[in-house]
């Protein structure tokens, strides 16, 4: 790995200096920016899920302002010749990735009913310049002030990569942008790296399970929910988490198979299905998949016609889960990922 700061961050120092030229990772790509702002926080400073300790706020070399943001200091990198390889090497390895990489748009709620079966026969191959700059665009949406995810689409794109799939027309709701802790995008980035540049797996079936984190979640709720009073509705707010779990489950299932999985995952997914035939996804994979399908779902939403009601409930629930997800990542998380068998490797390469 490169060189991270100093050994000050440990002591909770500032290891880089306003105006101090960086690497900083947006994503799983690196960006040469620039340290604006350095402060020490104690945890309360910035948006919902904030860790303590060293931040900066920086601004991407020709990226417009508007994407400045602060990051903690696992996402800063010293700008220097050992760096500036691994930069290079991330993104050789996105390009290579993005040669045979279709894009899906799912949705259980389309306001056609054909749009799914049409989406899946006409997915829409794109070269790597163009899947290398609509990266860079998925990646920025990943904000602090916006949805604090890995993934953006602009609107426009994102038109374009539904409009082969069965007629883009028609009404969208309005998007929704989801907060994701520092702690989540690391995890994010780490578990990118390890599929795909060190060629691990997710050890499967994972404990806890999609369906069994769920679970765990609406028990959460419940013992909270006497001193939660975000949510007014007129159903009971049981109920409204209980349906806004299930189809979260329901759009993990759909999607994990179309756009959850990188290229490498692909034979274990097909292993899976073999082995467990009678088990939905939800009942073999982990948090480690689900948290993929939050960059995902703002795009998944927006091709569905909930009106504004439905998708702000939908936005504060997630952001809900997102937030419990966070503070509950050690016993959610698997440590270490699996080495993947020679064999394995050979057919994953050959698919």
């Amino acid at each position: 790995m490169g060189e991270k700061g100093n050994s000050n961050s440990a002591a909770g120092q500032l290891s880089f200096k306003a105006n101090e030229r960086i690497l900083c990772f947006h994503g799983p790509l690196l960006y040469e920016a620039k340290v604006v702002k350095a402060e020490l926080w104690n945890g309360n400073e910035g948006e919902a899920g904030a860790d303590p300790g060293p931040h900066y706020f920086v601004h991407y070399k020709g990226w417009k302002q508007t994407w400045d943001e602060w990051v903690d200091e696992s996402r800063a990198l010293k700008f220097n010749e050992e760096n500036l390889a691994k930069q290079k090497a991330l993104k050789q390895a996105a390009l290579q990735a993005s040669k045979k990489k279709t894009i899906i748009v799912a949705a259980k709620h389309s306001s056609a009913s054909k749009t799914e079966s049409e989406s899946e026969s006409s997915q829409q191959q794109i070269s790597p310049s163009q899947q290398q700059q609509q990266q860079q665009q998925l990646l920025q949406r990943s904000r602090k002030r916006g949805r604090d995810s890995i993934v953006e689409k602009t609107r426009d794109e994102r038109d374009d990569a539904s409009s082969g799939g069965g007629g883009g027309g028609g009404q969208r709701s309005p998007e929704i942008k989801l907060p994701i802790p520092n702690a989540l995008k690391a995890q994010l980035v780490d578990d990118w790296e390890r599929v795909t540049k060190d060629k691990l797996l997710v050890p499967l079936p994972r404990n806890p399970t999609v369906a069994q984190m769920l679970v765990q979640y609406q028990e959460h709720r419940r013992t909270i929910k006497d001193k939660d009073k975000r949510r007014s509705g007129k159903r009971d707010d049981d109920e409204v988490v209980d349906e806004i779990v299930d189809g979260l489950r329901i759009y993990f299932d759909k999607a994990l198979g179309n756009i959850l999985l990188y290229r490498f995952e692909r034979y274990q997914y097909k292993q899976m299905r073999e082995k467990y035939p009678d088990k939905q996804a939800s009942e073999i994979y982990g948090p480690e998949h689900l948290l993929r399908l939050f960059v995902q779902l703002p795009n998944m939403v927006a091709h569905t016609s909930m009106d504004d009601d439905a998708v702000q409930l939908i936005k504060e629930n997630m952001a809900d889960i997102l937030k419990y997800m966070h503070k509950a990542s050690k016993s959610l998380f698997v440590d270490e990922y699996e080495n993947a068998s020679p064999a394995y490797v050979a057919i994953a390469k050959a698919t």
